[in-house]
C-alpha cells in the first residue's frame, strides 16, 4: 500500500466504509493493507490473546489480522515477541479493538499496527476466542474476506481488493 493513501483509497471508492478515528499507530509500517483475518478474544476475564498468537504464527500471505477485545485496556493483545512473528510470517499488519505493550519496540518491527492504545500488562492465555466472526467497532464492521487499509490519516474497510 505503499503508494496509497487512505484519502486516495476513499476517493476513488465512496462505498468503503470509514472507521472513527479512535485507533493510532504503533507498528514499524505505518501504511498497510490486505484481506481481513477476524478474531473476537474476549470474555467476562478480559482480553485474551492466545488465538493472536497462534495466528501470528502461521504464514499472513499478506493479510490484515483484525482483533476485537471489545476495547478492553486492561491488558495489551500484542507485544514486540508475538509482532515479529507475525512479521516473519508475512503478515502486512493488526487492527486491534483494544491494547499493545512494548511499543518502543514495537516501532522497529515491519508490521503495520493500529491499536486504541497500549498498557504495560499482558493478556492472560486462556484459549478465549472465535476465529473468522464478524466485528464492529470504531463504526465499521469487519467480516471475514474483506479488505482493510490502514495509514496515518486513519483506516477503511472494503468488500473487495482495492488499487
Amino acid at each position: 500500500m505503499s503508494e496509497m493513501s487512505t484519502p486516495d483509497l476513499c476517493d476513488a471508492n465512496p462505498d468503503v466504509q470509514v472507521a472513527e478515528p479512535l485507533l493510532r499507530g504503533y507498528g514499524g509500517r505505518e501504511a498497510f493493507g490486505g484481506q481481513a483475518v477476524v478474531v473476537r478474544c474476549v470474555d467476562a476475564d478480559g482480553p485474551d490473546n492466545t488465538l493472536v498468537k497462534e495466528l501470528a504464527g502461521e504464514p499472513g500471505h499478506g493479510r490484515v489480522l483484525v482483533v476485537d477485545v471489545e476495547g478492553a485496556r486492561s491488558n495489551a493483545v500484542l507485544g514486540d515477541l508475538i509482532a515479529a512473528d507475525a512479521a516473519t510470517n508475512g503478515w502486512a499488519g493488526m487492527v486491534i479493538n483494544g491494547c499493545v505493550r512494548d511499543v518502543e519496540v514495537l516501532r522497529g518491527i515491519d508490521l503495520g499496527v493500529i491499536a486504541l492504545g497500549s498498557v504495560p500488562r499482558k493478556s492472560n492465555r486462556r484459549g478465549v476466542g472465535e476465529r473468522d466472526v464478524p466485528v464492529s467497532f470504531a463504526g465499521v464492521s469487519v467480516a471475514p474476506g474483506n479488505y482493510v487499509y490502514a495509514d496515518a490519516t486513519g483506516f477503511i474497510v472494503a468488500d473487495r481488493a482495492l488499487d
